[in-house]
């Protein structure tokens, strides 16, 4: 995969109706994972939306005075856009449907594809109640054909009263803090209910069950414990690092799509989203991105820290069978986190009921087991050559005495 930009661009954009009033107003940030095919092989590439992008006027509208939708069509690069259309309930609007456009011979972002252009179009469950400000700093993810588009930092409305921002908000589930309390041995108190724990755990994360289902079933069924582990500049300007293990009763939601899941949990303000893709032409399924929102603790030079990484190829394993690793597995993520991950059983995809399939152990277990094996083998060729020694030395022995 080629990650072309690391920093995501936050723009602002308004569309205005004929005679200049502002109808929605919108200020985002996004990123976009594109599949496409190269001459070679099948290729994968990550950009932001840049802040060169610009709302394409004839595109967008307000409606007229009887419809209940409004456009926002914003266009980037050479020939790309997207496009948000809402629409109006009677007491709320949504955006209830979004389309990318993109062009595969724009060689700067997708070098060596075989051209043309493409489109992909979902709804993005994005709501809120008319004459609100909806509002999500979390990763909003929608996943489509070849195509993932992650909002973050949304500040957007619709459907406009008075040319400006709404002052009353609406905000994402994503944003809202949930009511379960961690496990007394997994998070250690802070001065700061907001802020993650400021003492490195002594212990190992619980191990924690989780599950996904769609209209097929049962998508996901996993048992892990997970580790956060993130490193944040002061504003003493030090460097500090810390650990937060996420308790067992972590909310736990996601998504079962034909090529793609994906799990999302969260605990207090730590929200960790794992994305796992399959490979139909291979039958294999992996780890493909996973997503880490978290707030930092009192004297960070910020208030929150939000990183991915969709180039991973982890937790690898045959599509029917379970993948399962005894020993920590630490996942890099960017410079400022990582996820440690311990004792898993996992399995996504083809799951029959509610329980794992055949075991596909990790290399790191198999090189645990080897190591003892090698040892042993190691020790039983010593002691066949010593006895063999021994034997050719006693025979020599008496080899050298007569018989009267």
């Amino acid at each position: 995969m080629r990650l072309v930009f690391e920093k995501k661009a936050s723009s602002t954009f308004e569309v205005k109706d004929k005679i200049g009033k502002i109808c929605i107003l919108a200020n985002f940030s996004v990123q976009f994972t594109v599949e496409y095919n190269t001459k070679i092989k099948n290729e994968s590439t990550s950009f932001p939306l840049p802040a060169s992008a610009h709302v394409i006027k004839e595109a967008s509208n307000c409606g007229e005075e009887k419809e209940t939708s409004q456009v926002l069509v914003v266009g980037f690069g050479a020939g790309h856009s997207l496009r948000l259309m809402f629409e109006k309930h009677a007491n709320s609007y949504m955006i209830s449907n979004l389309t990318f456009s993109y062009n595969l011979s724009d060689t700067s972002l997708f070098p060596d594809s075989s051209g043309g252009q493409r489109e992909a179009s979902k709804a993005a469950d994005i709501q809120a109640e008319l004459n609100t400000t909806y509002r999500c700093h979390s990763i909003h993810r929608i996943n489509m054909i070849n195509v993932t588009v992650l909002f973050s930092n949304v500040t957007l409305e619709a459907y406009l009263p008075n040319n400006a921002f709404s002052k009353k908000d609406s905000t994402c589930a994503e944003d809202k803090p949930t009511t379960v309390a961690p496990p007394i041995t997994t998070h250690i108190p802070t001065t700061s209910s907001l802020a993650p724990p400021t003492t490195t755990p002594t212990t190992n994360p619980d191990i924690g069950r989780y599950n996904v289902s769609g209209p097929q079933g049962i998508c996901l069924l996993a048992t892990m414990g997970l580790q956060l582990s993130i490193t944040y500049s002061t504003k003493n300007k030090t460097v500090k690092s810390e650990v937060i293990n996420l308790p067992q009763n972590s909310n736990a939601s996601g998504t079962c799509e034909n090529s793609t899941v994906t799990l999302n949990l969260i605990s207090g303000n730590t929200n960790l989203s794992f994305q796992f893709m399959q490979n139909t032409s291979i039958e294999k399924y992996f780890l493909q991105g996973i997503d880490v929102t978290a707030s930092l603790p009192l004297g960070a030079t910020e208030k929150n820290i939000s990183t991915f990484n969709h180039s991973l190829n982890a937790l690898r394993a045959t599509v029917g069978k379970s993948y399962k690793c005894v020993a920590e597995e630490s996942i890099w993520i960017s410079a400022n986190a990582s996820v440690n991950i311990y004792n898993v059983q996992l399995q996504v995809f083809k799951i029959s009921g509610d329980k794992f399939g055949a075991v596909e152990e990790c290399q790191l277990d198999e090189n645990n087991m080897l190591i003892p094996i090698i040892v042993g083998a190691a020790l039983a060729g010593l002691v066949l050559i010593v006895l063999i020694a021994y034997l050719i030395g006693r025979k020599r022995s008496h080899a050298g005495y007569q018989t009267i």
